[in-house]
């Protein structure tokens, strides 16, 4: 009977775990080697930075007013949560990274047509 169990329990774990590793290597493959790399970094997929804040467009006046907003109502002070609070910073931090990421990649484009 246990030997059943524990055959199943590690058929289940390896399946978690190779859909895991499939999903992460979609994600990598979708975006750019340094979006990924600041999404690792960060601990925060684009998408879902996007998603905590709202926003659909990198648009640095839309993300910052949202990011004030979520930011307020999340402070303890107001009865709101540290832990959201924290998700709201690291979301603007990898919308942040990202914006610098392609206004590089876009001065290096302008550079290179130069050339």
């Amino acid at each position: 009977g246990a030997q059943v169990v524990g055959r199943a329990f590690m058929r289940a774990l390896r399946q978690e775990f190779a859909a895991s590793r499939a999903a992460a290597d979609a994600r990598g493959r979708s975006e750019r080697p340094q979006s990924a790399a600041a999404s690792r970094i960060i601990g925060i997929s684009l998408q879902e930075a996007q998603q905590i804040l709202n926003v659909s467009n990198l648009n640095q006046e839309e993300i910052q007013k949202n990011y004030d907003h979520l930011f307020k109502v999340n402070d303890k002070s107001v009865g709101g949560s540290f832990y959201l609070q924290s998700k709201v910073v690291r979301a603007k931090e990898r919308l942040d990274e990202e914006l610098r990421i392609r206004a590089k990649d876009e001065k290096e484009k302008g550079w290179k047509a130069e050339t």
